[in-house]
């Protein structure tokens, strides 16, 4: 009887969880991760004299050729 009760006690407290506004949690955080990269490619940019994607290709060439060793 009294694991019975236990049972019933535990099913009702799962089924107050419910998840409701998860996703607005996980749009904001991809929003969050967006805005993270787009600072990071303007800070690239700006010392380049704001010529973004030359900047990017730029900067993609110099990662590949210290991943190769040239």
């Amino acid at each position: 009887m009294l694991y019975r009760l236990m049972g019933r006690g535990h099913a009702a407290m799962l089924r107050m969880r419910d998840e409701t506004g998860q996703g607005t949690i996980e749009y904001v955080g991809l929003m969050v991760l967006m805005a993270t990269v787009l600072t990071g490619l303007v800070t690239v940019a700006k010392p380049a004299g704001n010529d973004l994607p030359k900047t990017i290709v730029a900067e993609i060439k110099q990662q590949i050729q210290a991943v190769g060793g040239e």
